[in-house]
């Protein structure tokens, strides 16, 4: 239940519009939603103005198109001040609900303006070898239409998608819980499909913790997750760990995760700071990365800050025609190649073929003839359903520069030969 003084609708529009600077994305679109559910005659004009402002705070609104959002801002304060004299409504006790997948529909029926008109379409491929080692300890998941899997998102039209590496170690059951849960403590989480960065953080620590809880499982075991969670154009990359996830993009190689590994600057400092320490590159002498989900043999109550963390490290991108393919793979890819190599070698197999699975089959051979000690998995992940196009090299202009003393030298010459 919530209490307000009778406002009238462009009061309460301006008040919310004057916090947005504060907040999150999350919390600038939910303020607008909020206020409409509140019965407040917010008419099209005066969304699309809150919308508007919305995008110009979040840095939506390039040079190109900045005018071209003025002239709209104007357009809809003008229309609000024609119908400023409604009368107000009562506004003593009002009740509201949010409906994610109502937002995610009304997302899809009025894309904001300057836009690209790309849209993804999600094929992927997989491959996974145990390589050298004796046991494979690997897991992975491949959702190419994640509609179908997902009620909350059920009313979108945007396709959607997901994908996951699971490096495990010390045994197969933390790797295999992971890769069964966590899509479900995603979807599950109170702030999907609103704010997927808060939900992929807190899926990430509770399975963690659901790990710990499970009786049947071996708690010493552990693994690193790396997942990629697609909604329409917006990617977003989460990872704990050392699999690495390598965006191509017109044959340039975009790392979107890092490695977490104890030696890195900025995860030395975090253990250290924690009471951890680092032993020839080990983290407490025991672990070879500095985040993992699982291994509670080397961690504290849950709850508490401990050197090894299973927080992830996000990574969002809006993916445009440019974007190609990603390449998600596991440490025993990435040992032994490196990402600009990966994706250089994709785009060359995709022209070729066009088929992500044969592609990642590729990678993963590569790999083991480069002497990889890992096992392997590769995830390769079409973002249309053409090959990459063909790139076209510019001739080079050969350009001669000539000195000021050469021509003044050679008119010499000649006149003292005349």
């Amino acid at each position: 239940m919530f209490t307000f003084f009778p406002l009238n609708s462009l009061f309460l529009m301006f008040f919310a519009i004057s916090i947005l600077g504060f907040t999150t994305s999350c919390q600038k679109r939910l303020i607008i939603c909020k206020i409409s559910f509140l019965g407040v005659d917010l008419n099209s004009s005066c969304t699309r103005f809150c919308s508007l402002w919305i995008r110009i705070l979040e840095g939506g609104y390039s040079k190109e198109n900045t005018s071209a959002g003025k002239d709209e801002l104007l357009e809809g304060s003008h229309e609000l001040k024609q119908t400023s004299d409604k009368p107000l409504q009562d506004l003593s006790v009002v009740r509201y609900s949010v409906n994610s997948a109502a937002l995610v529909a009304d997302a899809d029926l009025h894309p904001l303006k300057g836009q690209s008109n790309f849209e993804p379409v999600f094929r992927s491929g997989s491959c996974a070898e145990k390589g050298p080692k004796q046991y494979m300890e690997d897991e992975h998941v491949c959702i190419d239409d994640l509609l179908i899997h997902v009620n909350e998102i059920a009313g979108s039209t945007s396709p959607a998608a997901f994908y996951g590496v699971f490096d495990g170690h010390g045994g197969t059951d933390a790797a295999l819980f992971v890769r069964n849960k966590i899509l479900k403590f995603i979807i599950e989480d109170p702030c999907f499909p609103m704010c997927l960065e808060t939900a992929l953080k807190n899926a990430f620590l509770k399975a963690d913790y659901a790990f710990a809880d499970d009786s049947s499982m071996d708690i010493s075991s552990g693994t690193t997750a790396l997942t990629a969670l697609m909604f329409g154009r917006t990617m977003i990359v989460a990872n704990a760990g050392d699999c690495r996830a390598v965006l191509g993009k017109r044959g340039r190689a975009i790392e979107l995760s890092k490695d977490h590994k104890p030696n890195t600057a900025s995860e030395r400092h975090r253990i250290e700071k924690l009471g951890g320490v680092i032993y020839d590159g080990y983290l407490n002498g025991q672990l070879s990365i500095a985040r993992a989900l699982g291994d509670w043999h080397m961690k504290g109550p849950k709850g508490s800050a401990c050197p090894l963390s299973a927080e992830p490290e996000l990574q969002e991108t809006l993916l445009t025609e440019d974007d190609e393919f990603l390449i998600m793979g596991c440490d025993g890819l990435w040992d032994v190649m490196t990402s600009q190599c990966a994706v250089t070698m994709a785009r060359k197999e995709l022209m070729l073929h066009n088929d992500p699975e044969r592609c990642s089959r590729e990678l993963v051979r590569e790999a083991l003839k480069r002497n990889t000690c890992d096992n392997l998995t590769v995830i390769v992940i079409c973002f249309s359903p053409d090959p990459p196009p063909r790139t076209e090299i510019p001739p080079t202009r050969i350009c001669r520069s000539i000195s000021v003393e050469g021509p003044n030298l050679l008119k010499s010459v000649l006149e003292s030969n005349s």
